[in-house]
C-alpha cells in the first residue's frame, strides 16, 4: 500500500517504515494514522523479525505537530500517537530506530521506545515538551526504565537537548556512527538479527519484558489520564502551546 507521509517495505524478515514528510518529519495525526495502518497490517506476520524506523529529509523527526495538541484535537492526537506504541508492543517483534540530526519530542519518543537505536554522530536527542507547558507521555513511561530515574527526570523536567554521544552514555542509544555511514551501518547492525528465527526472537523479547514486569498498558493508561484530564486542563499547558504557535515566550501563571 502507498502512503502520503511514510514509505514502507517488507522483505526478508525486515519491515521498514520510513518517515517522509518534508522537511523535518513533523508527526501529525494523518502521518501517525498511516504508521498505525502499516503496523496493523503486519500483526500476525510470522516471518516478521525486525521493524525498522528510519527517515528521509533533514532529520529523523522534529516532533509531534504542536497545533494538534490544542482544544478538541488533543484526545485524537494522543489516541493516534499512543496507538503506535500499543501496536509496536502488540507486535512483539524487535524494533529498531535509525536516527540522524534532530530527534526531538514525539520523534525522540518513537526512537527510544524502540528496542535498539543506532544514531549518526550529528543526532540531537531530547524532550523539549516541558518548555511549552506539557510533558512527553511515552518518555515518562519508557525513559526511567531504560536510563534510570535520575537521568530521566533531568531530561524530561529540563527539556535539555543532548548529543548522540551523551545519549549513548545514558543508555538511550546502542551505537553511534559517522553521519555519512548511517545507512550502511544500520544494515550491518540489523544483519545478525535477520539471520535468526522470527518466532525465537519474539519469545525471547517476551521473556525479557516479562522478567522486567514492564507491561505498557496499565502504566500508559494512567499517564494518558494525567495528560488529558489534568495537564491539558491547566492554564499553563494552554498558554505554553499557544505561545509556541505564536512564536513568543510563554507567560506562566503557575496554574
Amino acid at each position: 500500500m502507498s502512503y502520503e507521509h511514510i514509505e514502507t517495505s517488507f522483505q526478508e524478515g525486515l519491515g521498514t517504515i520510513t518517515l517522509n514528510k518534508p522537511p523535518v518529519n513533523i508527526l501529525n495525526i494523518a502521518m501517525m494514522e498511516e504508521i498505525n495502518d502499516c503496523l496493523e497490517s503486519w500483526q500476525g506476520q510470522k516471518d516478521l523479525k525486525v521493524v525498522l524506523f528510519n527517515a528521509k529529509g533533514k532529520c529523523f523527526s522534529a516532533g509531534v505537530d504542536v497545533g494538534e495538541h490544542m482544544g478538541d484535537l488533543a484526545p485524537k492526537m494522543i489516541g493516534a500517537f499512543h496507538k503506535m506504541f500499543r501496536l509496536m508492543d502488540n507486535l512483539g517483534v524487535m524494533t529498531v530506530a535509525s536516527v540522524f540530526s534532530s530527534c526531538l519530542g514525539g520523534g525522540c519518543e518513537l526512537a527510544v521506545f524502540c528496542d535498539l537505536v543506532i544514531a549518526a554522530e550529528n543526532s540531537k536527542i531530547g524532550q523539549p515538551e516541558i518548555q511549552v507547558g506539557v510533558f512527553p507521555p511515552i518518555a515518562a513511561y519508557i525513559m526511567p526504565r531504560i536510563m534510570g530515574r535520575k537521568d530521566a527526570l533531568e531530561l524530561i523536567l529540563s527539556g535539555r537537548i543532548i548529543s548522540a554521544a551523551e545519549a549513548k552514555q545514558m543508555g538511550l542509544i546502542n551505537k553511534v556512527v559517522p553521519d555519512q555511514e548511517l545507512e550502511a551501518e544500520t544494515t550491518l547492525f540489523l544483519k545478525p538479527y535477520l539471520k535468526l528465527s522470527a518466532e525465537v526472537l519474539r519469545k525471547t523479547k517476551k521473556a525479557i519484558t516479562a522478567g522486567l514486569r514492564d507491561d505498557l498498558e496499565p502504566a500508559l493508561s494512567v499517564i494518558e489520564e494525567i495528560y488529558l484530564n489534568e495537564l491539558m486542563k491547566t492554564a499553563d499547558a494552554q498558554e505554553g502551546l499557544k505561545a509556541f504557535l505564536e512564536k513568543r515566550k510563554p507567560a506562566w501563571k503557575n496554574e
